[in-house]
Order: C-alpha cells, then structure tokens, then sequence
C-alpha cells in the first residue's frame, strides 16, 4: 500500500511515522521544508487534561501519553520534559501585588505574581516543536518513507471521478493508493479540489531569546496600554533558550508559506511586553523573531478523517493551539484508518470532515 501525504508539518510526519510502522509505504510532500511553518514556531506546550470537558479530551489525553511514550522509547532529543505551569498576572497600570498566592521564580519582575498553579509535571509538558516534528520525520525515513520536495497543485482522481488516486506535484502525477491532506491553513486550498469546510489561519507573533531561567511554563494575564488584557506565554527549554508568543496579526494567509514574516513593529511590542513581565528576559538577547499561522475551524475542532463522498483521500487539520500535542494521536489514527481495520482507539466522530458545510472552489480562488 502506497500512502501520499500532503504537508510535513507535525501532524503530516506523526502520521508519516505511525503509518510507516505498519509497513505502509508512505511519502510526504513537502514545499517549503519540514516544520517550516507553525510546527517549528510554536510553543511546544502539552497539557493531559485541559481539553476536559470538551470533545477533544480523549484526543489530548491519548496524546499526551503518546508524547511520553515516544520520548522515553525514540532515540532522539527534543527537549521533552515534564514541567510545573503557573498562572501569572501582570500590569503597568497597578500594583499586583494583593493577586500573589504563591511565591513567583526569582527571574519574574516585581509586579508580576504567580496568582495559582495551572498544573504539575503530573499534568503538563513541553518540547521543541521543531526538533519534535524532525524527528517524526526522520524515524519514519528510517522505517522506508521518503520525503519530496515540492507544491502539490492538485490531486488526480480515477475515471468517475469519486476517488482519489493521486496527487499533482509541480505539473506531475504521483500516485497512490491513499492521500493525506495535512498542509496546515494551507489545506484550504484542498478545498478546491474536494467537499471540505473552510480552514482558516490564524496569525501569531513569537520570539526566541537566549535565556535559561527556572523551567516553569507560564501564561500570562497582562494588563497593557489602554487598559487591554493580552496573554503572552512563556516556555523555558532546556537548551537554553526562552519562547515567548502571544501577540495576534492581521495579515492574510500568503500563498508561500516561506512568505510568512513577522508584521511590522510586532517584534517590538512583543519584546516590550516580555520586558514588563520579566526584565532580565526581555533585556536578553533575541535569536529568533517568528510568525506563523494555526489551522482552525469554524468550530474549533480539528477535521480529521475520510473526506466525505470521495474515496482514498483523508484529511487531518485544524488544530490550531492544540497541533503539537494532539499529533501523535491524530497521527495514530490516521494510521488506524488508512492502514487498520477502520476502528481507531479514538473516537473520531466529533472531528467528522463532512460536519460542516463544504465551501465553494471559487470562494478559495477569490
């Protein structure tokens, strides 16, 4: 069986690496480069249970004890580790001081107190996203998948034209037995091709400073200028470096994705911010200013599964702040689907692709 996926983001090379341990014979096309785009400018935050009570819950738990077990049996480094996450509330307007319930890490700036703990290294995580998406990729290179580069401008279908038997990369047909659309915001542009609701991409800014401070993740609440409340958060890693995000953008989703760039001034603002929460971080040296776009729905659910009404094309999108942690799951499915009997240890029922409505082609070409 011959697998062709479409995107070598996390969930593109997860899926990649659970198909190619059934021994599917899987390739992933790829344009621009393996986590070029919000799998390598994320935070890399992973959380067991803050997606209870909704129906991503038995999607994050299973992935959260898949991150685990990969960490421990894959011989690679990513960063993973357990942390403690603190909830922090800051202001330049007034004292914080009557919000503190706990005592802040010596790096945290004087008005900026830990107001409760969000979870334990029983409950949350982190890695580097990057390295974390690499990884994937490359174990399954080492199981016999293969990485192409190139733009996948459409897909082939057999003669009835009601089921997928390829996919059009720079002008050529490559075939295969099953396709996976998994291009991020990008797979709005599948839209074109097959029944699919909207995916939409949702702009945000981050910076990578060098700086190693006590390994708490932490969201914050900060009161800014104008009285506006913003949620930066911060993820010490153990290489050293600190990421920052938490400033939203306006620009519309370009074409290329390697034409994603930070807009003007957000790096600054961004930097500012960081520097009322924690002086000595937001003095510190900058390695990386980054923007990148998270996939969402109209219901902020994922869509993942068999396109609805066209055989041998599946898709897996939509995400958005939860990609890095729900991959190896949506990865595991997919493998499940393509390559099972069709059961899958997660229900998969509530990220059904045909939910929603389908969006016209032209509206993706206007």
């Amino acid at each position: 069986m011959k697998v062709l996926i479409c995107g070598g983001g996390v969930i593109g090379t997860s899926a990649a690496f659970f198909l190619s341990q059934r021994g599917v014979e899987v390739s992933v096309v790829e344009r621009t480069g393996v986590a070029n785009a919000a799998s390598g400018k994320s935070g890399g935050f992973l959380a067991l249970d803050w997606c209870d009570g909704s129906p991503l819950a038995p999607l994050a738990r299973r992935s959260f004890g898949l991150h685990a077990e990969l960490a421990a049996t894959l011989d690679h480094n990513w960063g993973y580790r357990r942390v403690e996450t603190l909830s922090v509330v800051s202001s330049i307007h007034q004292n914080m001081s009557r919000y503190r319930r706990l005592d802040p890490p010596s790096w945290l700036g004087k008005n900026s107190v830990v107001y409760r703990q969000l979870g334990s290294p029983d409950s949350t995580a982190q890695l580097q996203p990057a390295a974390f998406t690499t990884a994937m990729m490359s174990e399954a290179i080492d199981n016999g998948a293969t990485l192409l580069e190139g733009c996948v401008d459409g897909l082939a279908f057999g003669p009835d034209g009601q089921r997928v038997t390829g996919a059009i990369v720079d002008g050529v047909e490559v075939t295969a037995d099953a396709v996976v659309i998994a291009m991020g915001p990008w797979s709005i542009l599948a839209c074109q091709w097959l029944p699919l609701p909207a995916i939409h991409g949702l702009k945000g800014h981050s910076l990578v400073f060098k700086y190693e401070p006590s390994p708490e993740s932490m969201f914050v609440e900060l009161e800014w200028k104008s009285g506006m409340m913003t949620q930066p958060e911060i993820n010490p890693r153990p290489d050293g470096t600190t990421y920052v995000c938490g400033l939203s953008g306006d620009d519309p989703l370009p074409l290329d994705p390697a034409e994603v760039l930070p807009e003007p001034g957000a790096s600054e603002t961004l930097r500012e911010m960081t520097a009322r929460i924690s002086p000595e971080l937001g003095a510190s040296e900058i390695l990386a200013e980054q923007a990148c776009y998270r996939p969402a729905t109209q219901d902020g659910l994922p869509l993942l599964g068999a396109v609805p009404g066209i055989g041998g094309v599946y898709i897996a999108t939509g995400h958005n702040v939860w990609g890095m942690l729900n991959a190896p799951a949506t990865g595991e499915a997919l493998a499940e689907l393509i390559a099972g009997n069709g059961e899958t240890t997660i229900d998969l029922r509530p990220f059904n692709p045909g939910r929603m409505a389908a969006i016209a082609p032209e509206v993706v070409l206007a």
